[in-house]
């Protein structure tokens, strides 16, 4: 990414998505770094925790493939909070954001969430948590303006896609695996924005707003880089800024600018 004259990749700053794992044998990511690991929710609630984070279903490997191709030098963390079917809860997701933030990611990705506005207290903490340990959380906000947690978090930076792609789908997968009737049961339960048109031979273009979110996510990668000090800090609410000043904003009266 280009920012005021000079050429950044994200060296130095680590990325954690939280998801569902990520191939490091995909020959995409060959040579990028990737630690990682696996979280289950024991009998009394508890996160336990593994070192096993291999993608079982695809998305999260798609999802660091977006973040790497903008990011290269990013060094990639991969919180698997989802197995082959894409079934986690809001319980797991507050966990990847706090292993995440315990492990000293500058930047977290949630190409997902929850419309369970329940748990949004439960994620909220765990992202506040993290910002206040000098982590930024992005997450996919809902694909029609529907409230998604913890997208719609102050806390949060949400992220959607630009009202150009289409809106009629909601989630990030294999049609074939899992059929239309199947999507009403996933959508009461958490949301993965994302879609890819094509077939198991010749996989189409992912678009949607979980996407856009890895998208934003290296850029913020970049940014922390440019705007990092010689130990490595930077400022995040002037790489918020320079966020805002590349992205398409809603005004009201004249559409995105």
């Amino acid at each position: 990414m280009r920012y005021l004259g000079k050429d950044y990749t994200g060296k130095g700053v680590s990325i954690a998505i939280v998801d569902s794992g990520i191939n490091p044998n995909d020959p995409r990511l060959a040579g990028v770094e990737v630690e990682g690991w696996s979280i289950q929710l024991g009998a009394t609630g508890h996160a336990l925790l593994s070192s096993e984070c291999d993608d079982e279903h695809g998305h999260g490997t798609e999802i660091a493939v977006a973040i790497h191709r903008l990011a290269p030098d990013a060094k990639l963390l991969a919180v698997k909070i989802m197995g082959e079917r894409l079934r986690t809860s809001a319980e797991l997701m507050a966990a990847g954001i706090e292993t995440a933030a315990r492990h000293k990611a500058q930047v977290v990705n949630l190409s997902l969430g929850t419309p369970n506005m329940g748990k949004a207290l439960l994620l909220r903490d765990c992202v506040a948590n993290a910002v206040d340990a000098g982590t930024l959380v992005f997450a996919a906000a809902h694909p029609k303006g529907e409230r998604a947690y913890p997208a719609d978090l102050p806390e949060c930076i949400g992220v959607a896609a630009h009202l150009d792609c289409p809106l009629d789908k909601y989630f990030y997968f294999n049609p074939k695996r899992f059929p239309r009737k199947e999507w009403g049961v996933l959508s009461g339960k958490f949301l993965t924005h994302g879609w890819a048109v094509g077939t198991d031979d010749e996989p189409g273009k992912y678009r949607g707003s979980g996407i856009a979110t890895a998208y934003m996510s290296a850029t913020a990668a970049c940014l922390a880089e440019a705007l990092s000090d010689k130990k490595g800090r930077f400022d995040a609410q002037e790489l918020l800024k320079s966020l805002h000043r590349s992205a398409l904003v809603p005004i009201p009266e004249i559409g995105y600018s």
